[in-house]
């Protein structure tokens, strides 16, 4: 995509500061972090949400962020982290390009991730949805 600002990072049109590459994947220091070390991990290929992604284009992005977030661990120190992988306008992606947030973590921070907790009517409705979900899914690994 020519207008994605991934894809001209992927390109070399845009400088940044990266932590790996390899043939399908680019990990980059955030340039607005929610902490030092915030890492950006992206696939080479443009996709603009993860249910678009093939299988193994998923896989190798998914063995990239364990692997990038041991290292920013490692060299930052922090006692943890937080994978934060957004799709859509609606769940906040800014950016119309898969990418996985990793943000190094310490107790008291003050980094927020707290969410305003929804309630289902009763233990039918949440079942009922449940069931729903798992047909879908399970057509969806057909």
């Amino acid at each position: 995509m020519k207008d994605c600002l991934f894809c001209k990072i992927v390109a070399g049109e845009i400088p940044c500061a990266k932590v790996f590459e390899d043939g399908s994947v680019l990990a980059f220091l955030d340039i607005n972090p929610a902490a030092k070390g915030h890492t950006l991990v992206i696939p080479k290929k443009h996709f603009e949400t993860l249910a678009e992604m093939p299988d193994a284009e998923l896989g190798k992005l998914a063995i990239a962020v364990r692997d990038i977030a041991k290292a920013v661990v490692k060299e930052t120190k922090t006692q943890g982290f937080n994978v934060v992988q957004s799709n859509g306008t609606a769940a906040e992606q800014e950016i119309p390009h898969v990418h996985f947030h990793i943000v190094p973590r310490f107790v008291g921070d003050g980094i927020g991730m707290r969410w305003k907790r929804a309630k289902y009517s009763s233990g039918a409705e949440m079942a009922g949805l449940a069931e729903k979900i798992l047909k879908l899914t399970e057509n969806e690994r057909r």
